[in-house]
């Protein structure tokens, strides 16, 4: 869209946006200009007479040529108009004008303006004004808007409600018949609470069109079997779905009606029915047209499986940013292309919308994979079926995204989120996208069910306009950890973790017992659960002879042990058992489990004749008759028998099913396996735990923001970006309470034993050089100087090692106590967020990464548990006899950076170092700030879907 050259400024292109609609819907958000006079009177001839009355309080029945003008010639500053758009046509509008204080039409600095909406009637109900609201918001307060006016009928509760829903700080007051609004446009806590429940509400449903359809039609399905669109109709239907489905193909001879009993037609066009759901599978220079038919017939989304985008280079790039934007247009989202495609084995709708060509079990475990291939491989490694092997555990819903052009993880959590048949998520992610946002939807999802994710470690998908993070991978990594993710490193630990967390309870802590009729495999066992973290007791041995009940009289007296939060069974089978005393065995073991259903039972076996067999009779996590909530005790019994070939490779994951009211038992190949999964549980019901009760930010009554704020301002004043010297960072830290050491610089001889006598004796004597710098063990640094002699000779010493004083850069520095080195560290990253770091001075702990990470701003109970989370903590805390340090001064000044970083996102990298902590108290030796333009919030603005 161009504007003409007579308006103040260009045409805003970044406040174009793609939103998801109340209903699952898209729309596309825009600026008004003035070609669109024809789509604004052609939209209001579609509003009914009682929308246009509530708009201009009298009747209006069409807009005037001075009208259209007026509504399409906007300079974008003080007259600003947006519409949202479906199929290229308006189906809504808002404009603000800025006003004066006596209601005048208004510039610059007049800081309100007044506000109206207009939604044709059949759009409303989709959450259209909401939307147009919070972007209209936003583009306001970018042009120096603070306040919005709105005069609203009393009649008209559907305005009145969008106005007082959307949790703005407003005045309401009546006069001469007419409502009036008054807002602040400043988000607030509660503003922000309701767009992101309006968001999942969103995104949840528009998963929801893709994974529950009614119709489902395949494009591109050839006439003889064969091929991927072929294969799909043919999984579609084999799978029973319990919806309509359409075989299309252009090729078709007109009189042919059906194929293999499916209803056949050469066009999306001439389905009579809805479509809710289109499978392309046709050639990529086809799609286009596809697509065009597909939003046309008000088709609600596509599954792409066709290739030849992103992944095939720059043209296929920009071939999949055409297929997204075209999609969008008619209100579709899309998961691909190059996908995999969908599942859901609800009773209800049993839709295998993929290439599988078997129906997965049903189960209550959710499968998200960007790859096709590790697709493959998690649903064949949770669902077998042929040669008599059936997977070990069933799955709720899978989602392969392929190239991830639209619908991604974020989309999928916030459908699992509220979804009542998925207890357990496992995701697959080759990337994240948009860490800051991923890391808010798993601490909601995590708090209410497992997530469990293996994160490759791959750049963005091909054709994303998104901010890439410069945070390592082990740093986003441990802020998954910290928002409660349960972040594994392999396909089989996501399995062996999920098997796990789908059908016990979590542990109480980290306690376990080992009972087993092996002492060898007892003590690997117990040798794991110690390199795991864990606290496992002396294994109870029971000799190769014990039988079924020996087993059962053990498990039932280790569980029943209050000293215990959970037990693992190892179990090799004697020479010369058969299928008798397997099963007997199994038995024994769900007996004795389920008369204490609070605790976690793994069973560690050495497969042998029909062990494995006995051991995985019945490895289904159907959903049972009773209802269940997120969260809720996942201690059921499963459904429906299923077999195991004897013949199977170790490697898999067996489960024990349990009796009515009990738990399925997972059985594993290897004790590592085993304990490391239990170890995952563990962590993740002490997150669960301290989840309930994260802390508080706390306010501190020295801190001055004000003052910092103005000096901030007025240091940004000077450039861009900019370090700031030691006077700037002493003024800044210390209007947070932070204290620095200052070290004075001492170029000669002489000027060092001025800055000593002015500091006081004893001081310290640094090289400040790049490659000496916070390095002692390289000898660039002599302390406890007491006099100016000492202090002479440190300095030829000093010269005659390392060169002259240019090269040195020495400087003085008052004494400090004795203590531990520690670093505090805060950043900026464009994607993640602030993420504030601790860790312990020094080359080993840099060498080792030996830094915990916590984003901010932090509560003081993160503060707490970001000081004990590092290996090295011990030497805090009086390791081997040494004298522990103030570790509660050293939170607060985590707090305080925290803070400062929080309230001034200008602040865009703080460090401190060393930071020495004593037995009491701590002083900061060396720091450094810097500042810049903070990067944009996307977080912080109206909801949008990914830019291409």
């Amino acid at each position: 869209m161009q504007q003409t050259s007579s308006d103040r400024h260009e045409y805003p292109a970044h406040w174009e946006a793609d939103v998801v609609l109340r209903d699952g819907g898209t729309a596309r958000i825009r600026p008004i200009t003035v070609d669109d006079a024809d789509r604004l009177v052609s939209f209001y001839e579609q509003v009914s007479d009682e929308s246009k009355y509530y708009r201009f309080f009298a009747p209006y029945p069409r807009l005037s040529a001075k009208d259209v003008h007026r509504f399409t010639h906007h300079d974008f500053v003080d007259r600003v108009g947006l519409a949202a758009t479906v199929g290229g046509e308006f189906i809504a509008t808002v404009r603000y004008d800025r006003i004066s204080a006596d209601g005048r039409a208004a510039s610059a600095p007049a800081d309100e303006a007044e506000v109206a909406f207009l939604v044709q009637d059949a759009h409303q109900g989709r959450g259209v004004a909401s939307a147009l609201l919070e972007h209209i918001a936003a583009v306001a307060r970018e042009r120096g808007i603070r306040r919005f006016a709105a005069e609203v009928l009393p009649a008209n509760n559907k305005m009145i409600k969008v106005f007082t829903d959307a949790g703005y700080t407003q005045k309401r007051s009546f006069e001469d018949g007419v409502v009036r609004l008054e807002f602040d446009l400043e988000p607030t806590d509660r503003s922000l609470a309701v767009q992101r429940a309006r968001e999942q509400r969103a995104e949840a449903r528009s998963v929801r069109r893709l994974l529950v359809p009614g119709s489902v039609a395949v494009v591109g399905v050839g006439r003889s079997p064969g091929g991927v669109g072929r294969s799909v109709l043919d999984n579609i239907r084999d799978a029973g779905f319990t919806g309509d489905l359409y075989a299309v193909n252009k090729a078709f001879p007109e009189e042919q009606k059906d194929l293999d009993g499916v209803p056949a037609y050469r066009s999306v066009r001439d389905i009579e029915g809805p479509v809710d759901l289109v499978v392309v599978a046709v050639p990529v220079e086809h799609v286009p047209e596809v697509v065009t038919e597909c939003g046309e017939h008000g088709v609600q989304g596509l599954v792409v499986v066709t290739a030849g985008y992103a992944e095939s280079g720059p043209e296929g790039r920009e071939r999949q940013r055409e297929l997204v934007r075209h999609a969008r247009t008619y209100g579709m989202r899309i998961i691909g292309p190059n996908a995999f495609g969908v599942i859901n084995t609800a009773a209800d709708v049993r839709l295998n919308a993929s290439l599988a060509p078997e129906m997965p079990r049903p189960g209550r475990i959710g499968l998200f994979a960007q790859s096709g291939a590790i697709g493959i491989a998690l649903l064949s490694r949770l669902h077998r079926r042929g040669g008599g092997v059936t997977g070990v555990t069933g799955v709720s819903t899978f989602v392969s995204s392929g190239n991830r052009a639209d619908v991604s993880g974020n989309d999928v959590l916030q459908y699992w989120y509220d979804d009542p048949d998925t207890d357990v998520a496992l995701m697959y992610l080759e990337s994240i996208g948009n860490p800051r946002k991923f890391t808010r939807l798993a601490r909601r999802t995590a708090a209410a069910k497992p997530l469990v994710v293996v994160q490759g470690a791959g750049s963005a998908p091909q054709g994303h306009a998104v901010r890439a993070t410069r945070l390592p991978h082990a740093t986003v990594s441990a802020l998954l950890r910290q928002a409660g993710v349960i972040r594994v490193e392999t396909i089989t630990e996501l399995v062996d973790t999920g098997l796990l967390l789908a059908r016990q309870p979590l542990p109480g802590g980290p306690r376990v017992a080992i009972v087993g009729n092996s002492e060898s495999l007892g003590l690997l066992t117990y040798d794991a659960c110690l390199s795991e973290g864990l606290r496992p007791s002396p294994p109870v041995d029971l000799t190769t002879a014990a039988t079924a009940a020996d087993f059962h009289r053990a498990l039932s007296a280790a569980l029943a042990d209050d000293s215990c939060d959970a037990v693992v069974v190892t179990a090799i089978p004697a020479v010369g058992e058969g299928p008798a005393e397997d099963a007997a065995l199994a038995e024994a073991l769900r007996s004795a489990a389920a008369a204490v259903p609070g605790k976690p039972v793994l069973v560690v076996h050495v497969e042998l004749g029909g062990l494995a067999a006995a051991l995985s009779a019945a490895m289904s996590t159907a959903p049972q008759v009773a209802s269940k909530a997120p969260g809720a005790d996942r201690s059921r019994p499963a459904e429906g028998p299923s077999r195991r070939s004897a013949a199977e490779p170790e490697s898999a994951v067996t489960a024990i099913p349990a009796p009515e009211g009990g738990g399925l038992i997972p059985a594993f190949p290897a004790a590592e396996r085993a304990v490391r999964a239990l170890a995952e549980a563990v962590k993740y019901a002490q997150w669960r735990r301290e989840a309930t009760d994260p802390g508080r930010v706390p306010e501190f009554e020295d801190i001055d923001e004000k003052g910092a704020a103005g000096l901030i301002g007025g240091l940004l004043a000077r450039g861009q970006g900019l370090t700031l010297g030691v006077d700037d960072t002493c003024d800044l830290l210390g209007k947070y309470g932070v204290d620095l050491h200052r070290a004075l610089p001492a170029p000669t001889p002489d000027t060092a034993a001025e800055a000593a006598r002015a500091l006081g004796y004893p001081v310290a004597l640094k090289a400040t050089a790049p490659h000496l710098r916070h390095r002692a063990d390289l000898g660039g640094v002599r302390l406890d100087l007491a006099d100016e002699d000492q202090l002479r000779r440190a300095y030829a010493e000093l010269g005659e090692l390392f060169g002259t004083p240019e090269e040195l850069r020495p400087v003085v520095q008052r004494m400090a106590p004795r203590g531990v080195d520690t670093v505090v560290r805060a950043v900026i990253d464009p994607a993640a967020g602030a993420v504030l770091s601790f860790g312990l001075a020094g080359a080993a702990s840099q060498l080792l990464g030996d830094t915990a990470h916590r984003l901010i701003p932090v509560t003081d109970r993160e503060a707490g548990s970001l000081v004990r989370s590092i290996r090295t903590a011990p030497l805090l805390f009086g390791w081997r006899g040494s004298t522990p340090v103030d570790t509660p001064a050293l939170e607060e000044l985590m707090l305080r950076v925290s803070r400062l970083v929080d309230d001034h996102p200008e602040v865009v990298a703080v460090t401190l170092e060393p930071v020495v902590v004593a037995a009491r108290g701590l002083s900061v030796l060396g720091a450094s700030v810097r500042l810049a333009p903070p990067p944009v919030r996307d977080d912080l603005g109206p909801r949008t879907l990914p830019v291409y």
